[in-house]
Order: structure tokens, then C-alpha cells, then sequence
């Protein structure tokens, strides 16, 4: 028998992990065969990526090797193009695809679990493409962060007043955990930065922060997100709410209430859409493209196959109103799948499955060093005691006690010791030294985030 696990992220390393434990007799018996199908090598624990990008965790410590903690299962690593549920093969494409001329592997399997995640929802904005970047990814944040000061080298540097007003403005787009985390760190260390400029003060950088509703940070409650509001405009923060992003093209962005702001760097994290690989399935899709599941997180009207996280439609019986779904995040994905990884065991079994049931017991987020909001169990938090709380939360949460040790470790020297403001932008083009050695041009950096 052998269990498909399509993507590497909360649900997938998860309910792999926890069909490795339920599944280990029959894996070392050959019984069973667990297959995981993930674009990269690794799990990224995203609550993170803020802080990594700000220097405070090391970007290796961000991530979970599945190789690993999966230590009995198979990893592919590769992309699901297409999935014949009826036909019970997937269709991957591998590293070595393009290398050895065979084409795409087609893979047979007996359970599917397809928790492919989600990706960023961009929308037809002009320049978009050309000059924006998202916040999704490890390398996206560090990235962002090594552009971050490289503008500010640019700055620095320049003679032309445009050049240097368009490096030091920073917009964001999307007031949700992503753009207002990764803008509040980042400001923070930028802020932190400047000291070592002799000719750059804190005042100088412009950080916009763009929504398109009338709130941000919805999770932790319209009180929680008005103090939040009022903690980033006291840090000279631009907060623009009921706002558009109308046009970044020649890397000017357009505002809806006319605003115009020469900017080189423009961070897209206004919302996500499910993954690609599930219109590319015989599966059953709602309106907004994601599987329509039952409770028990199997595929409406389909057997051996099963879906959670933010690929699935999952019904929310603890709401107090009835066709509520569970909301996409990762505390919803993380229990769901120790239910998935349960059902499907007790389904080989012949045993009857279980609902997932879970209220939502609150929300954390970050604002800066030793500034953020929280709501938990109805009770509201702020500044230093919000958190800590996020701090706490989220190292009890990453994955593995090596991972726990190595954040807290990295915590406590950053206490000890000032922060690290080195922009290692070449790593981004390693060949470019070499390159010039060999007497070839390197590739041409045109100071976008891309």
C-alpha cells in the first residue's frame, strides 16, 4: 500500500509524521510505503520569516529538513503537475527531469493526501510582475532583507536626490500577519541601522504600509488592530487603510487616493489563493478553487483521497453559524493533520473516522522588537507582554526539539549582542565574481527585489 503525501508544508511534513509513527511496523515490513512529492527539501515554519528577515533567527533555523524528521519516508523532491484521482497516478516532474530527457514520473498510490498549500494572490496591477516581491518564502525574506540594506548602501552613495528618496521609501501591501510583521521587523532593523550610516537618520526612510479595508490585523479584533495602527504611526509609519495599489510601473507606486511614491522597493502580501495543482485534479472544487472536504478532512463524494490546510475547503462545526469554514492558517492545519494522519489510519483499518473539531483560541503578532498585539482565550495583550507571548507560542510550535533549541539559543546571543546589519545581496548571483575572473560580464543587478 502506499500512501501519496502531494507538498512539504504544515499538513504534509505533519500527517506525514504522524503516518510515520502509526505506520512503523508495517513501513519496516515493506507493508506500507509513505511517498512525499514537495517542491523543496524542507518545511518553512512562516510565523518565523519575519524575524529572519530582521537578522533576529538564522534563515537555516527557519526551516525543518524533511529528510530528517520524514527518516522512513520516500521524499520527491519535485511538483505534482497533474493528478487522475479515478486512475489513482500523479504525475510529477522532478530535478532531474530536464536532465535526463525522460519526462515527467508518473506515480501510482492507494491514498492520496494532497496538501499542496497555497500560493500568493496577485492581481492585474501594472508593474506588478516587473517590480514587486512577495513574502512567502525563506528566500524571499532574506532577500528582502539583504535589498533592504542595499538600498540603503544606495542611499548613501548617491548624488541624485530621486535615486536616494525612491531607496529609502519601503511600501507594503496587505495589512494582514505577513505585510505588517515583515514591515514592523524590518523597519525595526533598518531604524537599528541607520546609526552606522553618517549620512542617513531614521527620519529619512518612508515605510507605507497599504490596505484595502478599513483595519488591519482582522485576527486579533477590531480594538487590537486600531493599538496596532496607533504603535506603527508612532514609529512614523504611513498606515494608508482603505487604500489601493493602482500602479507600480517605472517603479512609482500609484495609490487609489492618488498618492504617488517613487519607491524601489514594493512587497506584495495581499492574500493568497490555493495552489495551482488542484484545477490540474478530477478532484471537486468550491467557487474559490480549493477541495470541497467533509468534517472527518476526506474529499466530498471521493474515497482514498484527503486534503487539509489551506488547499481545503473544511466545514467549521464549532462555529455558531452553520456552512462556516475553518480559516487558513496554521493553527487550524497543524490539528487537522493529526486528524487526517488518525482517519486515514483507522480507514486501512476498517475503524470508523473522527470530525475535526477546534475553536479558535486566539491570535499573536509581532510589531518589532519587544512591541506586539495579542488575543488569546478572549483576552486582549499588548506591547512587551503580546510579545512574548508570540515568542513563546511559536517556539513551542516550530517542529523538533533541535529547531526549539537553536531559536531559543539564537535569541538569547541577540540579547547579548548588537544585531548583524551585513547585506549578503551576492549570494543571490554566485558566479558573478568568477565570472569577472573568467572576463565575462556579470549579469547586470538592476536593484529590484526579484
Amino acid at each position: 500500500m502506499r500512501i501519496l503525501v502531494v507538498g512539504g508544508g504544515y499538513v504534509g511534513m505533519y500527517t506525514a509524521l504522524r503516518l510515520q509513527r502509526k505506520l512503523k511496523q508495517r513501513l519496516r515490513s515493506g507493508e506500507a510505503e509513505i511517498v512525499v512529492v514537495t517542491p523543496d527539501p524542507y518545511m518553512t515554519y512562516q510565523p518565523f520569516l519575519p524575524e529572519a528577515a530582521a537578522g533576529s533567527i538564522s534563515p537555516r533555523h527557519v526551516v525543518v529538513p524533511l529528510r530528517r524528521v520524514l527518516a522512513h519516508c520516500t521524499i520527491v523532491v519535485g511538483e505534482a503537475r497533474r493528478i487522475d484521482h479515478s486512475e489513482r497516478t500523479a504525475t510529477v516532474t522532478t530535478l532531474a527531469t530536464g536532465e535526463d530527457g525522460t519526462g515527467a514520473v508518473e506515480i501510482p498510490y492507494d491514498e492520496l493526501v494532497l496538501a499542496p498549500g497555497s500560493v500568493s494572490r496577485t492581481l492585474p496591477v501594472p508593474g506588478l510582475a516587473e517590480h514587486g516581491v512577495g513574502f512567502k518564502t525563506i528566500e524571499e525574506a532574506i532577500g528582502l532583507r539583504n535589498h533592504v540594506i542595499e538600498q540603503m548602501d544606495i542611499a548613501s552613495a548617491t548624488r541624485d536626490p530621486a535615486i536616494r528618496d525612491a531607496a529609502l521609501t519601503f511600501v507594503f501591501v496587505g495589512g494582514g500577519y505577513a505585510g505588517v510583521e515583515a514591515l514592523a521587523e524590518l523597519e525595526d532593523m533598518a531604524r537599528y541601522t541607520s546609526r552606522y550610516y553618517h549620512n542617513i537618520k531614521a527620519e529619512d526612510l518612508k515605510w507605507i504600509l497599504v490596505e484595502a479595508t478599513g483595519r488591519i490585523l482582522p485576527e486579533v479584533g477590531e480594538s487590537m488592530g486600531r493599538y496596532a495602527v496607533g504603535e506603527l504611526r508612532g514609529r512614523n509609519i504611513d498606515v494608508r487603510l482603505d487604500t489601493r495599489l493602482e500602479s507600480c510601473e517605472d517603479r512609482i507606486a500609484v495609490l487609489s487616493d492618488g498618492s504617488r511614491f517613487p519607491t524601489r522597493t514594493l512587497v506584495w502580501t495581499a492574500g493568497v489563493k490555493p495552489a495551482p495543482l488542484l484545477a490540474a485534479t478530477d478532484l471537486p472544487l468550491d467557487a474559490r478553487g480549493r477541495l470541497v472536504c467533509t468534517a472527518r478532512l476526506t474529499v466530498e463524494g471521493t474515497e482514498h483521497a484527503w486534503a487539509a490546510g489551506d488547499a481545503a475547503a473544511v466545514p467549521d462545526l464549532t462555529a455558531a453559524e452553520p456552512g462556516r469554514e475553518t480559516a487558513p492558517n496554521a493553527q487550524h492545519a497543524v490539528r487537522q493533520a493529526k486528524v487526517l494522519a488518525d482517519n486515514l489510519v483507522a480507514a486501512i483499518d476498517g475503524r470508523p473516522l473522527k470530525e475535526y473539531r477546534h475553536s479558535y483560541v486566539g491570535s499573536v503578532a509581532s510589531l518589532g522588537l519587544h512591541k506586539g498585539v495579542a488575543h488569546v482565550y478572549g483576552r486582549r495583550l499588548k506591547g512587551y507582554p503580546a510579545w512574548l507571548m508570540h515568542r513563546t507560542y511559536h517556539l513551542s510550535r516550530v517542529p523538533t526539539f533541535n529547531r526549539k533549541a537553536r531559536v531559543l539559543a539564537e535569541w538569547t546571543l541577540a540579547g547579548l549582542f548588537k544585531r548583524e546589519i551585513v547585506s549578503l545581496g551576492s549570494l543571490e548571483h554566485p558566479r558573478a565574481e568568477f565570472e569577472i575572473a573568467a572576463g565575462r560580464r556579470p549579469r547586470p543587478d538592476d536593484g529590484d527585489c526579484q
